[in-house]
């Protein structure tokens, strides 16, 4: 589609002169807005319809615009004045749309000369945000997460918190960096981070950046890699984007950090036009920015974008109740770049600030009386500001007989939207662990080493030759010839065995084993007399079965290997001298 360029002697409505009962409606012309236009004004007093009539104008003279609501009922009301032939024009952003939510990736298809301007504009939303909660370590943290991210491809802001936790992630990041500076911080400084160095700034930037990830309103916008429509194509296109911000329903919070990120992108599509030559740019039409309540979205980048964006055709209408609201960088930027100037009534503290851009014609007491829909303007006039006069607002533009909403966001939803089960497969998918499949093991396995790995073994042991499994509930004892099967031996009850044959191996065993000590006592060897050779025989016989029972247990759990290298026997001078009679 070839460009039109916008007609630039065509005049917007908006007010009507009162002086000397004199009614004479006047607007402003196309050439005349792109010094911007800056609204104040006390809650009630008429800002609002001024900002619908302005809007309605460009929407039914075919410009294109995008109006930032952050109260949903200016932009609900917009939808009702886009007649018939412009439906496929609308490009309908709600984040409450939860069925249909539309993608929008601020880290898509950066240009590595823009990236500062993202990374920035990021930083200021941000930080203006969570005031208080921001300490130079976690900056700087995030702010090469964020370049880092802009370098790999199909990066979202969902992988801020991955890249701070996910290794693995981290790593497939790191492998797209081209910078140096980047790179380096990821592979030497942060790598070399100690526990409390990370845990001071890393959790706390997973907590503030999840607060925003994890609502699904925001998410399933945010986290679709690819986004369904360009800001540039739409600009270049004249098509008409009604973003509802609606705080009552995605609450505070997320309507500045989302407004915030579409301010930012905006502007981006705007500076992309950099790169046409000056002819084409001429030929590119204008593109109409409202953005009602705007120090919820004014960053330190908003006043770049006042003090740049009329270069590329981008011209902005803001609109607040109270100076107080913006912050100290952005005020000196929007008093010193819009072009026109309106007033409705305003506190006591404003209307000093402003009586210097209306004296001497108003007077603080004049900003501080006027009535309802009453405005008091400096008008851009062929590039020329008019001196202060008073007029009063038009009243809002009646709505058309006939209402194509419905067809509006069914048309928007086809073109731009996703069903919400197909976008949480996606974020889904996005969440699957990036760890390779040879270092992944299953819950089972975790308990046991694998199978390749060799069991560590006791220095003092010898590896057998494999031995069968041992039954532990009951073990089978070698016996003398005359018993005709092994006798059970269980380990609490062991039965009694005989005097194993002279074949059979036994341990060495000591018979002043036999009686009790005592700590304090000392026995002294006896020599058994004839009287009682049987009875040492016998109390020799229970040693040995006693002693036999032990080893059979004993061969259970060693290697057979013990048993051939210690032989289990009593010596024959022991024998010889025990049984010995005088």
């Amino acid at each position: 589609m070839t460009p039109v360029p916008t007609d630039e002697n065509r005049i917007i409505y908006f007010a009507e002169t009162d002086a000397r009962n004199k009614r004479v409606k006047f607007g402003i012309k196309a050439k005349d807005r792109t010094k911007h236009i800056y609204v104040i004004g006390k809650t009630g007093m008429g800002k609002s319809t001024l900002l619908e009539n302005m809007a309605v104008q460009d929407i039914q003279n075919g410009e294109g615009m995008a109006f930032i609501d952050p109260h949903g009922k200016t932009a609900d009301l917009l939808l009702e004045y886009v007649p018939k032939e412009r439906i496929r024009d609308v490009i309908h952003i709600a984040p409450f749309d939860v069925d249909f939510p539309i993608s929008f990736n601020v880290l898509e298809s950066v240009d590595p000369t823009k990236r500062h301007l993202v990374v920035s504009g990021l930083m200021s939303t941000f930080k203006k945000i969570w005031v208080d909660a921001w300490s130079a370590r976690m900056e700087y943290i995030l702010i090469n997460t964020l370049l880092a991210l802009l370098e790999a491809p199909n990066s979202t802001l969902l992988g801020v918190n991955r890249m701070l936790s996910d290794k693995e992630y981290r790593k497939e990041i790191i492998s797209h960096v081209q910078d140096p500076s980047v790179k380096a911080f990821w592979t030497k400084e942060f790598a070399g981070y100690t526990e409390r160095q990370a845990a001071e700034a890393v959790p706390a930037i997973q907590n503030k950046v999840g607060q925003f990830t994890a609502n699904p309103l925001i998410r399933n916008m945010i986290g679709q890699p690819i986004s369904t429509f360009d800001f540039r194509q739409a600009m270049d296109n004249r098509k008409i984007i009604i973003i509802n911000l609606s705080k009552g329903r995605i609450g505070d919070e997320n309507m500045k950090l989302l407004g915030g990120l579409l301010v930012t992108k905006i502007y981006l599509a705007a500076m992309s036009r950099a790169d046409v030559p000056d002819r084409v740019m001429k030929m590119l039409p204008n593109f109409y920015l409202f953005v009602d309540e705007f120090q919820n979205f004014a960053n330190a980048s908003f006043a770049d974008i006042l003090s740049e964006a009329r270069k590329y055709k981008l011209n902005l209408t803001i609109a607040h109740q109270y100076i107080e609201q913006m912050d100290e960088i952005v005020k000196p930027a929007v008093f010193g770049n819009v072009g026109t100037m309106i007033t409705f009534r305003v506190g006591a503290t404003d209307a000093e600030a402003l009586e210097q851009e209306f004296a001497p014609v108003f007077t603080i007491e004049d900003l501080v009386n006027m009535g309802a829909y009453q405005i008091y303007l400096k008008l851009m006039i062929d590039g020329l500001s008019s001196a202060p006069f008073s007029a009063r607002t038009l009243d809002a533009i009646p709505h058309p007989d006939t209402s194509y909403v419905q067809e509006i966001i069914a048309s928007s939803r086809a073109q731009f939207s996703h069903p919400r089960a197909e976008v949480e497969q996606i974020i889904l998918k996005f969440h699957e662990p990036t760890v390779p499949v040879k270092k992944a093991m299953t819950s089972s396995s975790e308990s046991r080493p694998p199978a390749s790995l060799p069991v560590q073994q006791k220095k003092s042991q010898t590896i057998p030759a494999p031995v069968p499994p041992v039954v532990k509930e009951q073990i089978s004892v070698p016996v003398s010839a005359p018993m005709t099967k092994p006798s059970p031996v269980m380990p609490a009850r062991p039965i009694p065995i005989p005097i194993p044959t002279p074949t059979q191996q036994m341990k060495p065993v000591s018979l002043s084993s036999l009686a009790p000590k005592t700590s304090t006592q000392k026995q002294d060897p006896k020599i058994p007399s004839a009287r009682n050779i049987n009875d040492l025989k016998n109390a020799l016989a229970a040693a040995l079965s006693k002693s036999k029972v032990e080893n059979a247990k004993e061969q259970t759990q060693k290697p057979i290997a013990d048993i051939s290298t210690k032989p289990p026997e009593v010596p024959e001078e022991v024998l010889e001298k025990v049984l010995k009679v005088d």
